[in-house]
């Protein structure tokens, strides 16, 4: 208001009033005259007798100030007079779906304006991510109307999945390209958007929803979120059943390749597509789509059935990208196949397994590379009787997600590198996300083994500012550093991260000269531990009981 600041100062009239009349008039006309000026130029909120309305949608949003100069914003006085706060929530969520859109018409823009192979792939992963940002929207708006505690949670991981996909958007365009070349997309905004989106939903039902894990928890320690059919599959071996389609490399199926084979399901499939990959090795790059729905892949063994690939970052590849399978169709099952990039330690980032899809389970299978091995990005994921190696950060990403009873190998890394077996991007603290591991094995690999003494490997470190992780009733190696967990850059993150610990056995599971971060935790007490299970943290009661694969679905 610096430009109107003279019009509050006028000066004094030349004249004085000499009459008792005519000074109670100059003193009306001045009075009235700063009344007109300070309501002109003084800006009042015109939402203040709404604030309360506005504080109580915010009030639990990363920043409350922000959320409420937003929401008041794009609705008019009387909308925020009359509508609840769910509606008003659904409302700002259908506003954000053409913010999305014109930010995918901006990055195709950019795209046909640059010369840069590797800015180009990161703006076609930030179209690819801004569309499923946008199916997941609507999602929650449908979801949100049911008004269920199931489909609440289930808005609450959409919506969590929608902030890192645009956060994975910046993070891919601000290295590739610029930090400008981002915030010209409009990705501040959306950022922004997602958050707000969420301290809404937050602020509305608690953060902690409900425990949904004893709504749909099944008999034999299944939690119930897959089908009946589905839990029959998972309890057999690829040859053993009968699937829909076949993949062969020496042609006796209906296809030689993997990708060739997801192609050929039917979009949006409501039924369990099995595709059985017979025994071999297959070079390739598999991408199974956000509308390639209800895909299961199986092998015959996680030594025999392999997929393999080697796009790493050091030769163009982003690394969202590098991935030798990603999948994003919600309800995939990846069962008995070694997944591998074996593009080395050299070339940086290199994908072996990247998971978007909810309700997505990985059974019996292997997933080998060094740096950024398994991209578990977003949504709820369940991992059981698998084996993970890497090096650096080599679990890693912003899902909801467990490792049940999974071997989980730290390899031999470069010379002056250390070995980081978590690095997750938990972004805001309203996203219910985060990784747990339960009953694991943590131990050296055999390339390790020799070495161990001489090269430090820590539990994680922490990617983005609300990183999450547990690790709890597992066997944990003398390979692990006394102080267990690494810092990311300085003191980024160590009041705000959540790293805890619960009931782990083994030589590197003493936590007396654990870490001292204000947000690491020696947890002691189950009920702190049971938010991090199976029915707790990825509402396994919902949705994993059926499928037939086991799992512990409390402590």
């Amino acid at each position: 208001m610096a430009t109107h600041q003279p019009l509050l100062h006028l000066q004094p009239p030349k004249t004085s009033c000499s009459k008792t009349i005519s000074t109670i008039l100059c003193f009306a006309v001045v009075l009235c005259s700063a009344i007109f000026v300070t309501n002109k130029f003084i800006k009042l909120n015109p939402y203040e007798n709404d604030l309360p309305f506005l504080h109580n949608i915010c009030h639990k949003a990363y920043n409350p100030s922000s959320c409420i100069e937003m929401a008041a914003s794009e609705f008019p006085l009387s909308i925020i007079k009359t509508t609840n706060e769910e509606h008003f929530l659904q409302s700002f969520l259908k506003k954000s779906m053409p913010k999305v859109i014109n930010t995918i018409e901006r990055a195709k823009d950019l795209r046909q304006r640059i010369n840069s192979p590797r800015g180009e792939g990161a703006l076609d992963d930030c179209i690819e991510l801004m569309e499923i940002s946008n199916g997941r929207i609507m999602d929650s708006v449908l979801a949100l109307k049911n008004r269920t505690s199931g489909s609440i949670e289930s808005s609450h991981t959409w919506l969590s999945s929608v902030l890192t996909n645009h956060v994975t958007c910046w993070d891919e365009v601000e290295t590739s390209l610029s930090r400008a070349a981002a915030m010209d997309l409009g990705l501040e905004e959306l950022i922004m958007r997602g958050r707000n989106s969420l301290g809404m939903l937050v602020s509305i039902w608690g953060l902690e929803i409900k425990n949904l894990g004893e709504l749909g928890k099944r008999g034999n320690g299944y939690p119930s979120w897959l089908k009946k059919g589905d839990r029959r599959l998972l309890g057999v071996l690829g040859r053993e059943m009968e699937p829909n389609i076949v993949v062969a490399k020496d042609g006796s199926g209906n296809f030689k390749t993997v990708q060739e084979a997801v192609e050929s399901v039917p979009d949006k499939s409501k039924d369990r597509i099995v595709i059985y990959v017979k025994k071999g090795t297959y070079k390739e790059n598999v991408e199974v789509g956000k509308k390639k729905k209800n895909v299961m892949i199986v092998g015959d063994g996680m030594d025999s059935t392999i997929i393999t690939g080697s796009l790493n970052v050091v030769d163009g590849s982003t690394t969202f990208k590098s991935a030798t399978v990603a999948a994003v169709g919600d309800g995939f099952i990846a069962q008995d196949i070694w997944f591998q990039n074996t593009a080395g330690p050299a070339k940086h980032q290199a994908v072996a397994l990247r998971v978007g899809a909810d309700q997505s389970v990985i059974n019996r299978c292997r997933i080998d590379a060094y740096q950024d091995t398994l991209y578990t990005h977003s949504n709820r994921q369940f991992y059981r009787d698998s084996t993970i190696t890497g090096t650096v950060d080599f679990i890693f990403g912003n899902a909801a997600v467990v490792l049940q009873n999974c071997k989980i190998e730290p390899r031999r890394p470069m010379n002056n590198q250390a070995n980081m077996v978590t690095a997750q991007g938990r972004i805001d603290p309203n996203q219910n996300t985060g990784t747990s591991i339960q009953q694991c094995d943590i131990v050296a690999s055999s390339d390790l083994e020799p070495v161990k003494k001489s090269i430090k490997t820590y539990l994680g470190r922490p990617w983005k500012e609300y990183s999450r992780t547990v690790v709890m009733q597992s066997r944990i190696g003398d390979l692990i550093q006394p102080a267990g967990w690494a810092e990311w850059s300085g003191d980024f993150a160590l009041k705000t991260l959540y790293y805890g610990e619960y009931s782990n056995t083994g030589p590197g599971s003493d936590v007396s000269k654990r870490v001292k971060w204000a947000g690491y935790h020696v947890i002691t007490s189950p009920s702190e531990a049971q938010k991090f299970t199976v029915n707790s943290l990825i509402q396994g009661g919902e949705w994993l009981g059926p499928s037939g694969a086991s799992f512990i679905p409390g402590l």
